[in-house]
């Protein structure tokens, strides 16, 4: 009986053999060695076989985790409101902003088709209260800062400069009819600023060493000056001008609408980072502005730092979004890519950068959420956005430099993102006042010394 039922085994493993591909397999390996070293396996490791050759004998194919740099769940903070506006901006940034990103920035060029559609979302001035603006906490500008950079620095830049810095001057320091002639317009996007505050002998040292000058005769402002690095000011409407008044030694904040003679913006060429955002080498030559453009509560450097320490908080928000923009494109590639016959993130070497690009990254979001709520509450100070400011700014390097280099040679090639994330994180490290000054601003607040020059 025994023996007839060996026999009856074999039948049926005889018609299951694709004899065909038995003989294109005994081509490569040998098959009573094969049969010899499986017959001596015990049942655990048999068990272990037939797992693994259920799963096609491919590496990595089993569900892997979603690739997301929140690792601590952190936007769950969020209201469901607030959730649905992220998800907008998102979705905006991933279908309409990827896929010509990589173009535009090797173009130098900017993709003004966009703005109207960006006028749809409904988010400029997303903080301010009146004038059509939302008034959603400013934990929510940081928060679009950080999904628009995670896509494209460049497009951050630009809604920073025209939300931020230009909407945020005149909301600050604009008079009631500058708010309603301006703001509602802006808000809508049918109306871009620009800030111009940085000059091309002056940068950090701006608030004492303000070359731009301006002298008022009769009932119009004379501007004369240079101003350098300019953002969206070759195609803006409205530039809010810094200048320091002649008689005074204040400085004074200025709307000088586009087309006003004595006002040229020049496009800086060449750049290695931001290349989509439109900077300009703005010069002043007798440009003549009205009284009534003249920003009426901007009577001093201090009403201009309220503005920049306002915006500097959504500068920190937009280097995490870069260091996760590079943290996710780099994980997204480990997985696909493969070396010795498995993905590259199966590779001890390579999760050793991963996870120390997102301990990075998580330390910068935990920072930023923190500084929003205090700016939420009222007690944000010029440290507290200047040490986000720097932390954030040199970790965004250390992260994007990581994820070029789990790329290896494709890690400089545009098409795969990164390096356009290396690229642009040199901005940010830069702008909205460099390592050295917010260093100082903030060893000023914690050992009472003013240390600058």
């Amino acid at each position: 009986m025994k023996l007839f039922n060996k026999i009856k085994q074999v039948i049926q493993l005889m018609k299951s053999v694709d004899f065909a591909e038995l003989n294109r397999i005994s081509e490569k390996i040998d098959i009573s060695q094969i049969m010899k070293t499986v017959g001596e396996l015990d049942e655990r490791q048999l068990d272990g076989l037939l797992k693994m050759l259920k799963s096609n004998g491919k590496k990595g194919q089993h569900k892997l985790p979603p690739i997301d740099g929140d690792f601590y769940d952190l936007d769950l903070k969020l209201t469901l409101e607030q959730r649905q506006i992220q998800m907008k901006v998102r979705n905006f940034m991933e279908n309409e902003v990827e896929p010509i990103a990589n173009d535009y920035w090797k173009r130098a060029a900017f993709p003004h088709e966009l703005i109207p559609k960006l006028a749809k979302l409904n988010i400029a001035g997303i903080a301010y209260k009146g004038y059509g603006c939302p008034d959603y906490p400013f934990i929510m500008e940081g928060i679009i800062a950080e999904e628009m950079a995670r896509v494209d620095v460049s497009i951050s830049t630009f809604f920073g400069v025209h939300s931020g810095l230009a909407m945020g001057s005149i909301y600050l320091c604009g008079s009631e009819e500058q708010k309603q002639e301006w703001l509602p317009k802006m808000q809508q996007m049918k109306v871009i600023g620009a800030f111009g505050l940085t000059e091309p002998n002056v940068g950090s040292a701006v608030s004492g060493g303000m070359e731009t000058t301006c002298r008022l005769e009769g009932d119009v402002w004379v501007l004369n000056g240079q101003k350098k690095w300019i953002g969206n000011a070759t195609f803006a409407d409205v530039v809010i001008i810094w200048a320091r008044d002649i008689l005074s030694n204040k400085v004074k904040g200025f709307l000088v609408r586009k087309g006003n003679p004595g006002f040229k913006a020049e496009k800086m060429e060449d750049k290695m980072a931001l290349r989509t955002t439109q900077n300009a080498l703005i010069t002043l030559t007798d440009c003549k502005v009205p009284e009534s453009d003249r920003l009426q509560n901007a009577n001093s450097f201090r009403d201009t730092a309220k503005v920049l320490r306002m915006t500097r908080a959504g500068v920190a928000w937009q280097a995490v979004g870069c260091a996760r923009g590079a943290y996710e494109s780099a994980l997204k590639y480990t997985k696909k890519r493969e070396q010795f016959g498995k993905p590259i993130a199966s590779y001890q070497l390579i999760q050793n950068h991963l996870v120390e690009m997102l301990s990075n990254l998580t330390a910068m979001k935990t920072m930023v959420f923190r500084l929003s709520e205090l700016q939420d509450q009222g007690l944000l100070t010029d440290e507290h956005a200047s040490l986000a400011k720097v932390f954030c700014s040199l970790r965004t390097r250390d992260v994007v430099s990581k994820a070029r280099e789990v790329m290896g040679g494709n890690g400089i090639l545009l098409e795969y993102d990164v390096a356009r994330f290396v690229a642009d994180a040199e901005a940010i490290y830069s702008y909205e006042g460099t390592k050295e000054i917010n260093t100082l601003i903030v060893g000023r607040a914690i050992t009472g010394y003013s240390a600058f020059v």
